[in-house]
């Protein structure tokens, strides 16, 4: 990785995703976490302070040292009153959605907000993310991706070569749904909606899909 990836761009991406747009979005699919949870893409740490006292532990994934250096400060902030923002554990546990170094079966959720986008192998990161999830276990996610409209849609294709070179990979026109069903996830939940800032790389695709039990 260069100085842009390492150096430059967690910051951007921070700010960026620091949208007061989306923070009632995080907030949803935060909101029904429990148990053990793996957040994929962890990123600065702005899922942190919305996790419900429900859940007991945080494995997180993120390959970005900064970004993780980000995280940390956040996580130890104080409210005005004094409190920390977040009292819920955080470990490290990997830097690759695609390569969990954990067991079948092994946490009661996932997390993942505009994640899936930027992994390589999207199809991969989703078949390791049922692998290690629980029987009923679920991912909870809200991503952007292919709009329904062909004319945004063709756009999103165009601007995805950009998009990718300024974006830490990142890809505006990937499938969500059709690619979450694949992976032998059940959907159990979905909400799709444009932001007002931009239709060519804000088509949402927010919910819930489960590992089916045996």
């Amino acid at each position: 990785m260069g100085v842009y990836t390492e150096r430059i761009l967690p910051h951007l991406m921070d700010r960026a995703m620091r949208d007061k747009e989306l923070d009632p979005i995080r907030a949803r699919v935060a909101a029904n976490l429990t148990g053990e949870v793996l957040e994929i893409g962890f990123g600065s740490g702005l899922n942190t302070a919305l996790y419900p006292a429900t859940v007991s532990r945080v494995l997180a994934v993120e390959p970005a040292l900064l970004s993780r250096r980000l995280a940390d400060r956040r996580a130890t902030a104080q409210t005005a009153e004094g409190e920390r923002r977040s009292r819920i554990p955080v470990e490290y546990i990997g830097l690759d959605g695609q390569r969990l170094p954990l067991p079948e079966a092994s946490v009661d959720q996932v997390l993942s907000t505009w994640t899936l986008c930027s992994i390589p192998d999207v199809a991969r990161a989703l078949s390791e993310i049922r692998r290690v999830l629980r029987p009923g276990g679920s991912l909870h996610f809200a991503e952007h991706g292919l709009s329904p409209d062909p004319k945004v849609a063709r756009w999103q294709t165009r601007l995805t070569p950009i998009q990718r070179r300024v974006a830490g990979g990142c890809r505006l026109n990937l499938p969500i749904a059709d690619l979450i069903t694949a992976s032998g996830l059940q959907l159990t939940g979905l909400t799709n909606f444009y932001l007002h800032a931009s239709k060519t790389a804000g088509y949402i695709y927010e919910g819930a899909a489960t590992r089916a039990a045996p």
